[in-house]
């Protein structure tokens, strides 16, 4: 659940207000060539692939840039292709995403970095790759070090997209982090190899799982070790995050304050391409329009989410990325209706994390106005909010026969989707007293047109060190005249 999922989902759809990025580091062209397997061939003992289809997308960094323009900002690449064929065709993809690509410097004695995929019935069969991944040459590196700084000064961030091809050397990457330093622009970085040593300086780095173990010479199956390594190159290389990607298990981010889980969200996953890549085009996004780091982390492990959908490599949009909030938002509301054991173990698990419970109960029938300003300032006297809801039976038994005009379960429904409720739980008895000693409450409310001595579960509250609030209502809204407006016959 986002810590501020207002001011996520207003930065995702007003497209992260155009920040811009200048991503540098290694380009690719991924290319594609699908069809169906039928039969062996009888030159050799390997399947026929009757070809259907032939696509080609930026890669590598070209990727990272594809998605930063998904999202909505305003992106420039800096990079090297060769002066061949899958060059140009490269440089026809960039040019028909809109992309600023005038740091995109010709080496022609280096092919373009290519990944043809070869997939029968959907399944990948053959990968081939060309590549050179030598270092660039010192006239080449310079060239693209000045053409990367005489666009710093209108980056927002600066972000690294190392592949291991040969583009971001050491000394390259130095250089521009401090350069970076100098201007203020914080510097994200997409790592590989053995030598993290590189990106010292820089913000934040996002490994996964196989890349810091590489890197560190810890076992990559020892969470536990990984994620220390990752808390002592925080200190030693001077950054302030490292965000790990552990793939269906979430990420962790870790930061001055420790290290903070971010579970995924399951989903079907069809190809893994390219969802680094999303992942740090998102953190970058999240990072320019300000975003809490922990949001940041959370949004990109959604947008990862969403590529992984989607056969060979992908870019995420802004409109697929709010769907995604949206989409999560539901589940999160419906999470929070639970039966009265789940409550109590959730209650103890805020209340372990410092936090103030408080307890209320009502019908909550016709929800209306007065119910939402009521529920509002309830929430303002703890950190979470738990409501007793009247099952059909019970309401029946305080209203009468017509009553409740919403069932027990479309109410709970709408309680949940309020910002004010953290969670639901329905009782069936005629009064929640039960609910209000299993759950221990800080803090039970009512209406002000109770009485303390009328309030069921004072006492006890009181007993074990807690409050009791009376909160005023809002004047004319109640259920009861809704029904009757509706109903002036009665029902």
């Amino acid at each position: 659940m986002f810590r501020e999922p207002q001011r996520v989902m207003e930065a995702v759809r007003g497209r992260f207000g155009g920040a811009r990025v200048l991503v540098v580091g290694d380009l690719m062209l991924d290319r594609y060539l699908a069809g169906d397997v039928a039969r062996i061939s009888p030159e050799a003992p390997v399947p026929v692939l009757r070809l259907g289809s032939e696509r080609a997308v930026a890669g590598g960094a070209a990727n990272v840039a594809s998605n930063l323009l998904g999202l909505g900002l305003d992106v420039a690449l800096a990079g090297v292709r060769g002066d061949d064929a899958d060059g140009a065709a490269l440089l026809g993809l960039l040019d028909a995403a809109g992309m600023d690509r005038g740091a995109v410097l010709t080496d022609g004695d280096r092919p373009t970095t290519s990944k043809t995929r070869i997939l029968g019935n959907r399944q990948q069969m053959l990968r081939i790759d060309a590549e050179a991944t030598a270092p660039l040459s010192g006239a080449v590196a310079d060239k693209l070090a000045a053409a990367v700084l005489a666009r710093l000064d209108d980056a927002d961030v600066l972000l690294l997209s190392d592949y291991a091809k040969g583009v971001l050397t050491g000394a390259l990457c130095q250089r521009l982090i401090a350069a970076a330093a100098a201007r203020g622009v914080p510097v994200l970085v997409d790592p590989k190899g053995r030598d993290f040593s590189r990106y010292r300086g820089a913000t934040l780095l996002t490994p996964n799982r196989a890349e810091l173990a590489l890197a560190t010479g810890a076992d990559a199956a020892d969470l536990d070790a990984l994620l220390a390594w990752a808390e002592r190159l925080r200190g030693e290389l001077g950054l302030v995050e490292v965000v790990v990607t552990l793939g269906e298990l979430g990420m962790v981010l870790v930061d001055a304050t420790g290290k903070t889980r971010v579970p995924a969200v399951a989903r079907e996953v069809f190809d893994v391409s390219g969802a680094g890549d999303t992942v740090i085009a998102t953190i970058a996004a999240g990072r320019a329009a300000g975003l809490e780091a922990v949001d940041t982390a959370h949004l990109a492990n959604l947008a990862a989410g969403v590529v992984v959908g989607h056969h060979g490599t992908a870019a995420i949009s802004s409109d697929a990325l709010a769907a995604a909030i949206s989409g999560e938002a539901a589940l999160e509301q419906a999470a929070k209706i639970r039966d009265l054991p789940a409550m109590r173990a959730q209650v103890a698990a805020w209340r372990a994390a410092g936090e103030r419970v408080v307890f209320t109960n009502g019908c909550f029938d016709l929800l209306h106005v007065g119910h939402v300003t009521y529920l509002e300032q309830a929430r303002r006297h703890g950190q979470r909010l738990v409501v007793g809801l009247n099952t059909d039976r019970s309401v029946r038994a305080l209203k009468g026969t017509g009553r409740p005009v919403i069932s027990e379960q479309d109410r709970a429904r709408v309680l949940a989707a309020l910002a004010a409720v953290d969670g639901v739980v329905l009782f069936d008895a005629d009064t929640p007293m039960a609910l209000i000693q299993a759950l221990r409450p800080e803090v039970l409310v009512k209406g002000a047109d109770y009485r303390e001595d009328e309030v069921v579960g004072a006492a006890e509250v009181k007993a074990w060190g807690g409050q009791v609030v009376l909160v005023p209502l809002v004047a004319e809204r109640s259920t009861s005249a809704i029904v009757g407006r509706m109903y002036p016959g009665g029902r």
